[in-house]
């Protein structure tokens, strides 16, 4: 089969591997995606179905690139021929959108974002009396997620901890109200994608029944990410069948902070006795050097499956460490780097520096922009931006014109000359209260409601994003009359139009639920295929999962900042993963596909005091005869490491 060739022997072992319960531990580098969308195209060739194919993985990103890689295989067919391959909440989303009339959902729900989910819970604090210098949205929303993440109902939860502790008794009654947000808006939030469909499932066998039967063949990505509910949803979906195939590796499980349990993908042979497994240890991906030292760092966790990588390239270039007087000074001979690299002709798209923590962004943006170096900063949301939401709650809002948070945001983008005033009293029902002028002006808001919503029949997304921008007056808004910086923010709800054309092969109400569905649902990793910026990449090691890139710098090797002080997931039994952080320097350390560089400062300002730093204990885990340590002088006199 012509299909198979170039496969190794366990890659064709698990393309080829029968029904029942299948792991496949994948190493990094080791080409699972390859082997999930071969494992497809083999099936459909063998006789299933595309329509009972099921494909899951984490991000939206992942989730195009699979389906591209299946479509080619396929001939380029038209996407109604493919299998389903989708996100978990993209997953939850089809479940509820397919059956949840009879949980009563509505037939077309909105989906908050996490800004939109820690602005209800302000809302809901502010009620409550309680300041964000008491307890922060985020920190509540936190709490709250964790608990829908571990199955609980809000009514358990306040009953659980109603008379706690003053965040936890807060939590509880913010949660009640914030329930009551979704609800009257008709929306989800992220954490419901998951958890309704679960819920439906178990409680209506009909439903279930219909669900295993429309996926027989279940495959997850990336299985060592899963919480408790999604390998409960994946384990319910294959219970009929049994054909569950599952790809990941413990040696990459760095969300345990957000409820991962790498646990499944230890013990999925214990949960599925029957089951099958598959090693993937070769790394196509980097050198040889590279794949040593990480080895050699990995090794010395204890939690994990026994796997060792190789590789057939050649050991390449050392990796090389450098100590910076200062995080200034670090970002200045790492842009000094970079500038020298381009200038040789390597392209600024294959290079990466990766952070451990947010706030270290700053210095390396400043050296950058002295530097004259291109780049682009993961973590800066194209959906969050403000025009583009306000675009977003036009649409919403002529889907479904009863959404009071999405009318509140219309009415003002742009501003209309309707107040709150106004629309309290509209939402009270005091319609006839209101003076002649402020009537008209809500009866011309209104009339361009309804225009938009008969639209929604005819239009394909990426059409129906045009209206939008014409109708509600954003572009006379912000193109006719605005000034520069409004011009960019023309160019942003522009390019929100070109995203939409993604959907356009679904037209009408059914494509634009897609669009918006997605649009919530999307995360930082999407910005790489959206912007079309040239330059390298800034990214925390989190974002950098699951990406690969010819040359990377990991800034900060210091002791407490990488591994990160206190920092680790949670076990299932309560007890803090202290391995966590070393599998995350893993990851960074396997982003490399030639060029490995490990940056640290002697000094660095935290909280605004300056502290000496220690080299990270990480840096001792790896053979010194990989490591060249630079002591190139830029602004100080050479860096000698001792350990």
């Amino acid at each position: 089969m012509k299909y198979l060739e170039g496969l190794n022997e366990a890659q064709k072992r698990a393309v080829l591997a029968a029904g029942g319960p299948i792991s496949v531990i994948a190493g990094a580098g080791s080409g699972k995606t390859r082997v999930l969308t071969t494992r497809i195209y083999h099936l459909i060739r063998e006789g299933v179905p595309a329509s009972q194919i099921l494909a899951v993985t984490f991000t939206n990103k992942a989730a195009r690139e699979m389906r591209t890689r299946v479509r080619i295989m396929l001939g380029d067919k038209d996407s109604s021929s493919l299998p389903f391959i989708a996100t978990f909440h993209g997953l939850g989303r089809e479940l509820l959108e397919s059956y949840g009339s009879r949980i009563g959902l509505p037939s077309f729900f909105g989906v908050y974002d996490r800004d939109d989910s820690e602005k209800a819970i302000a809302t809901a604090l502010k009620a409550l009396d309680v300041g964000a210098k008491e307890l922060s949205p985020r920190a509540v929303l936190g709490r709250i997620s964790r608990a829908k993440g571990e199955g609980m109902l809000v009514s358990e939860f306040y009953e659980k901890y109603a008379r706690g502790s003053f965040s936890a008794r807060i939590a509880a009654e913010a949660w009640l109200r914030y329930e009551k947000t979704l609800k009257q808006e008709k929306v989800l939030d992220f954490d419901d994608l998951i958890a309704l469909p679960l819920r439906m499932l178990e409680e209506h066998a009909d439903i279930r029944v219909l669900a295993q039967d429309r996926w027989r063949y279940i495959h997850i990505d990336e299985y060592q990410d899963t919480n408790m509910l999604q390998e409960r949803l994946a384990g319910l979906l294959a219970q009929k069948h049994k054909n569950l195939f599952v790809v990941g590796d413990g040696d990459q499980a760095i969300y345990g902070w957000r409820g991962a349990n790498m646990e499944n993908i230890l013990n999925f042979d214990k949960t599925y006795p029957d089951a099958q497994t598959i090693v993937l240890e070769r790394n196509y991906r980097s050198t040889k050097n590279l794949v040593d030292a990480a080895n050699a760092v990995i090794e010395k966790n204890k939690n994990r499956k026994e796997k060792y990588s190789t590789t057939e390239r050649a050991a390449g270039e050392p990796i090389i460490v450098y100590m910076a007087r200062s995080a200034e000074d670090e970002a200045h001979w790492i842009a000094h780097q970079i500038r020298r690299m381009i200038q040789e002709g390597r392209k600024s798209e294959e290079i990466a520096i990766l952070f451990r923590t947010n706030f270290q962004s700053r210095a390396l943006e400043d050296g950058l922009l002295r530097a004259g170096v291109s780049y682009k900063l993961l973590g800066t949301h194209f959906f969050a931006r403000k025009e583009v939401k306000d675009t977003l709650a036009w649409m919403r809002l002529a889907m479904d014109p009863s959404r009071e948070a999405d009318k509140m945001r219309a009415v003002s983008s742009p501003p209309r000359g309707i107040g709150k005033i106004t629309l309290g009293k509209l939402s009270a029902g005091q319609r006839s209260q209101l003076r002649a002028g402020e009537l008209e002006k809500v009866e011309e808001f209104e009339n361009i409601i309804i225009e938009l919503a008969n639209a929604t029949d005819t239009l394909t997304p990426s059409a129906f994003v045009k209206t939008v921008i014409e109708k509600s007056g954003m572009r006379r808004t912000l193109l006719d009359e605005g000034n520069v910086e409004d011009k960019e923010r023309f160019e942003n709800i522009k390019e929100l139009a070109s995203v939409a054309t993604r959907y356009d092969g679904t037209i009408g109400k059914e494509g634009i639920a897609v669009f918006l569905a997605e649009s919530a649902l999307a995360s930082d990793q999407d910005e790489l295929d959206r912007d079309e910026k040239k330059g390298i990449t800034l990214m925390t090691v989190h974002s950098a999962k699951g990406l690969e890139f010819g040359t990377v710098f990991v800034s900060g090797m210091e002791e407490g900042l990488f591994p990160h002080q206190g920092m680790g997931g949670n076990l299932p039994s309560g007890r803090r993963d202290e391995e966590e952080e070393r599998r995350l320097f893993y990851v960074a350390m396997t982003r490399a596909k030639d060029c490995l560089f490990l940056t640290l400062a002697r000094v660095r300002k935290i909280y605004g005091s300056d502290t000496y730093r220690e080299p990270s204990s990480f840096l001792s885990d790896i053979n010194p005869a990989l490591i060249h340590y630079d002591e190139t002088n830029l602004h100080t006199e050479p860096k000698v490491i001792h350990f």
